[in-house]
């Protein structure tokens, strides 16, 4: 499946990696963070990013080869860290490029030669509902369609649009005649999927947002389909389109300031293949805490999974550094589920649940992710902190996986930094040999 990642939640392994090949590509901009994008097919890779002057640009070699040859397309990043890169790859190997677009008019490039990044053009789409886009993602649709989906608005007041693609006459149209969702000019939904589950089914789960504050986040939802189009409850009753609040499935009434935060809803699996929402919200004593909830019986059951003693009181607009990140619930051993976190004052792990339910039977010990090594900045300029891009094609090779890495300071609300700024820090393509990959996680 075709996914995007901002910022890599790397598979836990079993085993743990060690780093086989680090190639640098080129210096890039580390004033504030913005995604990159890295795709490896058919033994090629390709690597989208913004160069140490800001200019979005992409690099690509054949994987026997640390040559990477260089094209600039004619787009610049400013402050704002929403401005991420994506790319995909068609079922015909032409190259898709969308990005550095918040709210702004559609950013979309397409090669006019199979896998050839020199031969990017910018591109139309459907032509409607294209001018204030953000969040671009590619991903691949039943039978192999190759979908794109977007939202069309801002931050309060924001529709889930989605598009589909003829490979024979590379042409879009829209997949659906009317948005996934709507906030009817009073809310936006920040989405987690759809992703493709264990069942076959696209599942998606999202939350509600009322304003340009953080804060206002509220009501994370869910829904399922069989096939992008016709979309329905846990329970199979169908939902008309656009969904909207009032007749949405809330797998949790939370209010606005109850500590709900976008970017922080996952969904996850139970060996049965049902939907696990994973998220956060404040506890009775107003501590941030994990949550994660179920279709159970006819009714969402939520179950408490942290007993952190903090609570993360964020607001206001703008992109901000996140100071507690849960992962989407998967299954582990027999009778387990897993789920790992970040907190910024109990550091990273993993805990064990209980799969019938979802209590938190202790921490998991293993070996992590990545080495640690990588994550520590080489840079000596104060406030450096390393990011990691996951792979959107995939390796060849069974055991290996690529990542991209580089150094930026922290997101700083969209906005300009006053004073001195940090050099430009390489960006590095990294290989990793991935041991046992039988036990993964988000």
């Amino acid at each position: 499946m075709l996914i995007h990642g901002i910022f890599l939640a790397v598979c836990a392994l079993a085993q743990g990696p060690a780093v086989v090949e680090t190639i640098d590509v080129a210096r890039v901009w580390a004033g504030h963070p913005v995604g990159f994008a890295l795709l490896t097919h058919k033994g090629k890779q390709f690597v989208a990013y913004y160069d140490a002057d800001r200019d979005m640009r992409v690099a690509w070699r054949k994987l026997d080869n640390a040559h990477w040859n260089f094209t600039t397309l004619p787009e610049k990043v400013v402050w704002d860290s929403h401005n991420y890169i994506t790319m995909a790859v068609d079922p015909a190997d032409y190259l898709h490029l969308s990005g550095n677009m918040h709210c702004v008019p559609l950013v979309y490039f397409r090669t006019r030669e199979p896998l050839a990044p020199d031969t990017f053009d910018r591109a139309p789409m459907v032509g409607e509902l294209e001018q204030r886009v953000t969040y671009p993602r590619f991903i691949e649709g039943p039978k192999h369609s190759f979908v794109f989906t977007y939202r069309d608005g801002r931050s309060g007041n924001g529709d889930q649009i989605f598009n589909t693609y003829d490979v024979k006459t590379k042409t879009w149209r829209r997949l659906l005649d009317r948005p996934l969702t709507s906030g009817k000019g009073k809310m936006n939904a920040y989405f987690d999927g759809p992703h493709r589950g264990p069942d076959g089914r696209f599942h998606v789960c999202w939350v509600w947002r009322d304003t340009p504050d953080c804060a206002t986040n509220h009501d994370p939802c869910y829904a399922r389909s069989k096939d992008l189009v016709h979309w329905e409850t846990s329970d199979g009753k169908p939902l008309a389109l656009p969904i909207t609040i009032d007749k949405a499935e809330i797998v949790d009434p939370i209010p606005p300031g109850g500590g709900i935060i976008n970017g922080n809803v996952r969904l996850g699996f139970d060996a049965k293949k049902r939907a696990i929402v994973s998220y956060i919200k404040y506890d009775a004593d107003g501590n941030t805490q994990a949550f994660n909830a179920r279709f159970e019986d006819g009714a969402w059951k939520s179950r408490q999974a942290s007993d952190w003693n903090y609570r993360w009181a964020f607001g206001g607009g703008g992109a901000i550094p996140f100071e507690v990140n849960v992962s989407g619930v998967h299954p582990h051993k027999k009778g387990q589920l897993k789920q790992t976190y970040h907190h910024i004052k109990q550091g990273s792990g993993a805990w064990i649940l209980d799969a019938e339910t979802l209590e938190p039977l202790g921490n998991l010990e293993e070996p992590p992710a990545i080495p640690p090594a990588l994550g520590k900045p080489s840079g000596s300029f104060p406030g450096l902190k390393v990011r990691f891009a996951g792979d959107l094609g995939a390796c060849d090779e069974p055991s290996a996986r690529y990542v991209l890495r580089w150094e930026t300071l922290d997101a700083n609300r969209d906005r300009p930094r006053d004073g001195e700024l940090p050099p430009p820090s390489m960006l590095q393509v990294i290989k990793l040999d991935g041991g046992d990959r039988s036990d993964r996680s988000d």
